[in-house]
């Protein structure tokens, strides 16, 4: 691509409220700004005189020494800046900005002008506008990492791998196929701080966490999982932030909305990235303010199955079984742990019945032990009876022969 094309950033358009697809989360890396050497010379090395003019005509005229400094050519812009030191990455200056103070800070809300197109230049997206809060994850993980490094008033070329766009997944809108590297020319034209959260209005606060929450659903369609639990997680702070603002009922009921709608999607996503635990308490969370949530209590149903808990699971779907009769998914789960539970019990009973032997052969044992052990009891005791009639049958006849 041109230079031609990054001149066209200077057309003001409106907003672009469109969504923009992002990537897994990067790590921080140093970076060091390359800039102009200059050699100091040593004071010996300087001449308190200047040399003498050459007699032979070799001497330039004060008007040639002037148009000779005129054409020195000015110092190279920033050659090409590996952002994260593997390649995938890369920034290039156009057109320098206002210095290194005026770059953005996390958290500021960010306009730039963006022309997308793909690594054989065919044009993308033309020369737009693009509104967004640097560091949430609301853009490509490109433009995220890439405008923090960018000045007031910079104009860039940046190179960007499919890992750091729209992935193996590519995107719809706008069209990128999968695993399609970017070019990307991008202005950085307005950078402010967020607003405070406490002197927002209830109303504009319900509407920035329905955004975040919007993004990450966005996340979780493109199987980001790991970026659409960082959105929700943004979305909650906003729902949780302190107010010094009146609220009404309603705007709190509102904005409790907004919150359990969070809790229940992040539970999905933690799921889809096997965090029961952390699944397990969003849902618990939100069911607090919510006890009769469907989606809470499916979810959570879903996690304790998960963790093998199928008596907890099962008593937990026919509680929003009970609630929407009529609901298929719920019916079908709710199927699927009743034989998973009798399976396990089965199988339960047969690991007992050979830990101890055959309970029928064990208990006739038992019988014929308890039944041997009566009748020896009974013998004996025939056997001291009559010992004891004979023993009192020879006494009889001593006593009966004394007196004779």
């Amino acid at each position: 691509m041109t230079t031609e094309n990054t001149e066209t950033f200077g057309v003001t358009e409106d907003l672009d409220d469109g969504t923009i697809e992002t990537t897994k989360k990067s790590e921080r890396t140093s970076l060091l700004e390359s800039g102009e050497d200059f050699e100091m010379l040593d004071e010996e090395d300087i001449d308190d005189d200047p040399p003498p003019l050459e007699d032979a005509g070799g001497g330039k005229t004060e008007s040639e020494s002037h148009t000779e400094e005129e054409r020195v050519p000015t110092p190279p812009l920033e050659e090409w800046l590996d952002i994260l030191g593997n390649g995938m990455l890369k920034k290039k200056v156009l057109e320098a900005g206002q210095g290194r103070d005026s770059r953005p800070e996390k958290g500021q809300n960010v306009i730039i002008g963006l022309q997308t197109s793909l690594a054989d230049g065919s044009l993308v997206e033309e020369p737009h506008s693009v509104s967004f809060t640097l560091g949430d994850g609301d853009v490509i993980q490109a433009l995220d990492l890439a405008v923090m490094l960018m000045e007031m008033g910079e104009k860039a070329v940046i190179t960007v791998d499919a890992k750091y766009a729209y992935g193996s997944r590519g995107s719809v809108d706008p069209a990128v196929p999968p695993e399609a590297e970017l070019l990307l020319h991008a202005e950085l034209r307005e950078a402010s701080d967020g607003p405070d959260l406490e002197l927002l209005a209830p109303a504009d606060k319900a509407a920035l966490a329905s955004l975040k929450r919007e993004r990450g659903n966005a996340h979780f369609q493109r199987a980001d999982y790991a970026f659409a639990v960082n959105s929700y997680s943004i979305a909650l702070a906003i729902t949780e932030s302190s107010s010094k603002v009146d609220i009404t009922e309603e705007e709190e009921k509102e904005l409790l909305d907004v919150k359990v709608k969070c809790l229940n999607n992040m539970a999905a996503s933690q799921l889809k990235l096997d965090h029961y635990g952390a699944a397990l308490k969003s849902c618990v969370a939100a069911l607090a303010h919510q006890p009769d949530n469907i989606k809470a209590l499916f979810r959570m149903g879903k996690v304790l199955a998960l963790k093998g808990e199928y008596a907890e699971a099962i008593s937990i779907l026919r509680k929003a079984l009970k609630l929407e009769p009529s609901n298929k998914t719920i019916h079908a789960e709710l199927s699927k742990l009743v034989k998973k539970n009798s399976d396990q019990r089965g199988a339960e009973q047969a690991m007992y019945k050979k830990m101890l032997g055959n309970p029928g052969s064990a208990g006739g044992s038992v019988s014929q032990k308890r039944h041997a052990t009566a009748s020896w009891r009974l013998s004996w005791k025939w056997l001291f009876g009559a010992t004891a009639v004979a023993i009192g049958g020879v006494a009889l006849s001593v006593v009966i022969a004394a007196r004779n």
